[in-house]
């Protein structure tokens, strides 16, 4: 049983749905963000988060967590992928 009124729903919901990809399987996103994180900038941003995440690894009692590099290499790299991704949609 549907809660939403009659009037609320769209008439033409399904044509307005993506066509499927011709390839299933793969998915543009996944390979932006790996060119992304190949660039100077990104990778200078991944190098500070493993040094981090091995520094923190080597250590038994540390209050340490690396979310500001995980942060800024996320947001390097989502940058990046933001000015890539929607010229592939069509």
């Amino acid at each position: 049983m549907s809660f939403v009124p009659s009037s609320f729903s769209h008439p033409n919901r399904s044509q307005q749905m993506a066509a499927p990809d011709p390839d299933p399987g793969s998915d543009p996103l996944e390979a932006i963000r790996a060119k992304c994180e190949e660039t100077e900038h990104c990778v200078h941003y991944k190098e500070r988060l493993e040094l981090c995440e091995a520094r923190v690894s080597t250590r038994s009692n540390t209050e340490e967590e690396c979310t500001e590099e995980l942060f800024d290499f996320l947001h390097a790299r989502d940058h990046c992928v933001a000015h890539k991704l929607f010229h592939n949609v069509k």
